[in-house]
């Protein structure tokens, strides 16, 4: 009897994929980078063959799955398993789930936005299945969102709820520094952040990423990391107005919304969460109405990257 689920995390980076056991336990994991800009056919073959290092380092066969799951970065429509856009991997107007179908014949496949999917993950295994009215926004190469109201993942009306990254929060452009930049993940993402940072090191300030810039290496969150420790200037004032953006715009949407639940995730805060959540905290409090904050905890996932995960069950127990 099929029992096992394979899981993939596609994100602008890298294609991560675990293998869960009926137990709900990880037993097997595989990891490439993504390759963007080879086509979508590139894209579907290297998702395979993660699909197939996690099956063959568990020493089963494809017909021991009971169903393939995957979070993509974009706006995607469950059912049909199209994307209509995921601008961090160059796809628009692409069928995913047919793609991989044509591998994967006989098994189901199902995809969700890749937010959407982690709180999925995080409701079912952080929350157990209890929490109401609920905002997950994980802060990395983009930013995105999930929405939950009394209980349940809120899609809209054409699947395209969520989508946080993309609302514009400045209209002059002029916000933070970001010379043009309008829109909450052109302002505050890791992208965003790293953009600035490397702007004032070609303007001659000093950083401890000086070498980054000079080689064209990519700064990564652990990078970022090690930097605030250094107590490094230039990255602290540009965390600080990512900080600063996040709060705002989560303290004006519970504002709106009157949510009780905010969980940050994402691999900028997973790395320094303990650092940003005290600064998005006081940003929060002076922007949301003061009974409307006094409702909601702000936490960070305990998941971390796992949370699109193990929200790949929570898909399979929906949609199957």
């Amino acid at each position: 009897m099929a029992e096992y689920i394979a899981a993939i995390d596609l994100g602008g980076t890298k294609i991560l994929t675990a293998l869960f056991n009926n137990k709900n336990e990880i037993i097997a994991r595989a990891k490439t980078p993504t390759e963007t800009g080879k086509g979508e056919e590139s894209l579907i073959k290297d998702i395979v063959f993660t699909v197939n290092e996690v099956i063959k380092t568990a020493g089963i066969a494809v017909a021991d799955l009971k169903a393939i799951t995957m979070g993509v970065p974009g706006t995607v429509n469950p059912h049909t398993g199209l994307i209509g856009v995921a601008p961090n991997l160059g796809i628009t107007n692409f069928n995913i789930k047919d793609a991989l179908s044509e591998y994967f014949s006989d098994i189901p496949v199902f995809i969700e936005n890749d937010v959407n999917i982690a709180g999925l993950g995080i409701k079912k295994f952080e929350f157990d299945d209890e929490v109401k009215d609920m905002l997950v926004v994980f802060v990395g190469t983009g930013i995105g969102g999930a929405l939950f109201f009394g209980g349940n993942l809120y899609r809209g009306a054409g699947n395209f709820a969520g989508e946080i990254g993309h609302m514009k929060v400045s209209p002059t452009g002029k916000f933070s520094g970001t010379k043009g930049k309008d829109s909450f993940e052109t302002i505050a993402s890791r992208t965003a952040v790293v953009e600035a940072i490397t702007n004032d090191i070609k303007e001659g300030k000093n950083s401890v990423l000086s070498k980054y810039v000079e080689s064209g290496k990519r700064i990564k969150s652990k990078a970022l990391a090690n930097a605030v420790e250094d107590k490094d200037k230039v990255v602290v004032k540009h965390l600080k107005a990512s900080c600063n953006t996040i709060g705002t715009v989560l303290g004006s949407l519970t504002t709106l919304l009157n949510l009780d639940t905010i969980v940050l995730g994402g691999g900028v805060i997973e790395a320094m969460g303990d650092y940003m959540l005290p600064k998005i905290e006081s940003a929060f409090n002076d922007a949301v109405i003061a009974d409307a904050g006094k409702c909601v905890k702000i936490r960070v996932t305990k998941l971390g990257d796992d949370a699109p995960l193990y929200g790949g069950i929570a898909l399979t127990e929906e949609l199957m």
